[in-house]
This record gives C-alpha cells, structure tokens and sequence, in this order.
C-alpha cells in the first residue's frame, strides 16, 4: 500500500510499537545514531537522545534491546574512525549504565550477545554500513540482521526514505513497528503537508540551490512566501541578473531558478531574496567580512553569510507568519566570521508567535550550536528525509510499516 492510500486526513497510520507485546521478546531498533564525531567522541547527541523514550519504553516493558545504527559514508568496508564505540560510550552515560558494542551487525558473536540479553538489557550493534548489503537492501544480508530477533522497531527517520535492508529488508522477515520519535516525526510533518495555518513560509538555506529546488516546486503551490539565504541564494541573485563576484553558482540551474521566480510571481508567492551580504576572499575563521549590497558583490570575493539588512527584513516576515519550516542556514555557520546571520535568524524564528519547524540535518546543528534546541515546535532529526516527506516523495521505510 502506498503512503497516499494509507493515509487518512492526511495523517499515515503506522503500526505503532504499543500495539504489540514486547515482554520477553528480542527486538532488534532501528536508531539514527549518525552523528558528528570530535577527538573520539560524539560532539552532538540531539540524535541519541530523541530515541531515548522508545528505548526506555522497550526495556521497561520487558524487552531486550539490540539497538542497529549507520555513521558516516564507509560504502560497504570496515572503517575504523566510523565505529559506532563512541556512540555506545555516550548512550552508555545517557542511560547510566555499561552498553556494550558488539563488534559486527549479524553474525555468531550477535547471536550469543543476544541469547545472553535478559529483559530490559540493551547492546549496540556496530555500523552497519560497514556491509554492502546494507545499502543494497540485500535480501541474504537483510535476513541475516534479523535471525536473533522476534520483533523489529524503527525509530530512524532520517533514512526512511532509503530502501536499505535495515530500513526495509528486515521488515520482510520480523513483524515491524514504528517507535515514538518516528511517529512523531509523522505526524508534524503530515500535518505540515495536508493542513499548515497560514499564512505559512519556507525559509530556504544551504550550500546548494540543488537540494533544495525540488521542495522549492513541490511546496510553491502551498506556501504564502519562501525566504531563500545561504549559497541557495546566489543562483536565484544572479537570475535576476546580479554580479555575485566568486560565490557559488550553479549556471546549470538558472533556468529552473528563473522558472520557479516566475511561478511565485504568477502564484502572488512571496520569494524573498537577500538584500545584502557578508562577503570575503576566504573561507575561514580569520577571514575579514564586509557587508555589501546583494546586488554590488564586487568581482574578486564570495557571498558567505546574509547580512543585517536582509537579517530585519526576514526576522520581521517570520515574526507574521503562523507556520515556518527552515531548512538549511543562512551562511557557512561553522566559521565564526559568518555565523551571524544563522544565529540572529534562529533567534527570531526561536521567538516567532507561529508553529516553528526546523529540519534536522545542519540546521539542527545550527540550533544546537546556539543553544536554542528547545525553542521551537519542533526539531525535527530528518535531514533529506524531512524534505523528502515534504515534497511526496516516496518513503520507502514508512511504506513498510504501514498499518
């Protein structure tokens, strides 16, 4: 059955965990658990400990937990600095006792881990993209995760809309339930979909115009106004004709750009572009920055950040809004000289009346950085995956749970 058949007033129905008995039995949860890493450790655990309810939940409940996760991009090899052992050291701490990590996903060493689990334990499975079949959604490989396991839960919704075999293939060989974090994610996000309070705007970021252009024509037709910042915005500033000096431009695009200027135009969208910026010969934290006008970039230096005239004007549409989604910051937040255009905005949106969602990805990192997680509706863990279910587009982990 298809997400759009499955669902009613526009809100999917998944099989949720509570609606089963997990007393005794070997649950095999899917967490996202990808997260950064600094000097060994994990540097940022909004991840870890949105999943902490349901893993709470199962263990009270008489469940033994063995918890499957990714980290980074290893393509199928064994990568040794994307073990998942500092991400057992941190849950370790959260959880206030030992969770130990299991050197491989599938396997004779799970088996004997999990045979010698009893109710309420928890181990960590390490990554399991260390496997190609993970991505390939290997059939073999996707039975082999699930032998040891009576029941499957997944509570990643970042990957849900990737067809792999921990997101996907178990669920052919273990009776497979949403956990909590997930069905929120749900829930929100189709309510965001079906039925925003309006008037409703798209604050738009990011490096690239690219990974946003698709949510940019999907949600056109349902938005009162879109806010474009970050790199996204110098293909949109150079459609208009503007010299935007060395920043980056996707020429490729500018036809589309154009195309969707058009529509907002046509549609009485608001598409809201920066005024002015914060430019610079550099990248880096010792890089000089100069505002000039959006439309003045001299020649020999790159837009990095939004500067404070284009900060007021979107603060002050923000604050009329009734629903805002923001994804993607407003400059490359992770050098000093340009974060503060991304932080006055999560400023503004952190005290905007309106239902704020923030996409997960960087700009959760963004908010985090900052100190502003708790100031909004909701934060969401998705990145690719909260735009994917923005857009329609097919969820194939989602698909296989629903009820």
């Amino acid at each position: 059955m298809g997400l759009e058949s499955a669902t009613v007033m526009g809100m999917l129905k998944l099989r949720d965990v509570k609606e089963t008995e997990v007393k005794g039995k070997r649950v095999l949860l899917r967490a996202d658990f990808n997260v950064p890493l600094k000097d060994g450790k994990v540097a940022e655990d909004f991840r870890i400990r949105k999943t902490l309810p349901t893993i709470n939940w199962l263990r009270e409940n008489g469940a033994s937990v063995a918890i499957v996760s990714h980290l980074g991009r290893p393509k199928g090899k064994v990568v040794p600095e994307l073990s998942l052992r500092p991400v057992a050291e941190r849950l370790s701490g959260l959880l206030g006792e030992e969770v130990p990590l299991i050197g491989d996903c599938i396997g004779d060493e799970v088996k004997s881990a999990v045979d010698e689990l009893g109710p309420g334990g928890v181990i960590l499975l390490e990554n399991v993209r260390f496997h190609p079949g993970e991505e390939e959604n290997d059939r073999s490989f996707a039975r082999q995760l699930a032998e040891p396991f009576d029941l499957y839960v997944n509570d990643a919704f970042a990957v849900c809309h990737r067809a792999h075999a921990s997101t996907v293939g178990v669920t052919e060989y273990l009776p497979s339930y949403a956990g909590f974090l997930l069905q929120e994610e749900v829930r929100v996000l189709s309510k965001l979909r079906e039925s925003p309070e309006r008037p409703f705007y798209l604050l738009i970021g990011g490096k690239k115009a690219k990974d946003k252009l698709g949510v940019l024509e999907e949600m056109l037709s349902k938005v009162d106004g879109i806010l474009i910042g970050g790199g996204a915005a110098f293909t949109f500033l150079k459609a208009k004709g503007y010299e935007i000096g060395k920043s980056v431009l996707e020429e490729e695009l500018l036809p589309k750009v154009k195309e969707i200027a058009e529509r907002a135009y046509k549609e009485d969208v608001l598409l809201l572009l920066p005024r002015d910026v914060v430019v610079a010969r550099e990248l880096s934290d010792d890089a000089v920055g100069t505002v000039v006008p959006a439309d003045r970039i001299p020649p020999d230096v790159m837009g990095l950040d939004i500067g404070p005239e284009t900060v007021r004007v979107f603060s002050e549409k923000l604050k009329e809004a009734a629903t805002v989604v923001w994804a993607g910051p407003m400059g490359a937040f992770e050098y000093k000289p340009f974060a503060k255009g991304t932080e006055l905005i999560a400023k503004a949106l952190a005290e905007a009346p309106g239902f704020t969602v923030v996409g997960g990805g960087e700009t959760g990192e963004a908010v985090i950085k900052f100190g502003l997680e708790d100031k909004f509706d909701h934060l969401s863990t998705g990145g690719g995956a909260t735009l994917a279910f923005l857009q329609g587009k097919p969820m194939p982990a989602l698909e296989a749970l629903v009820a």
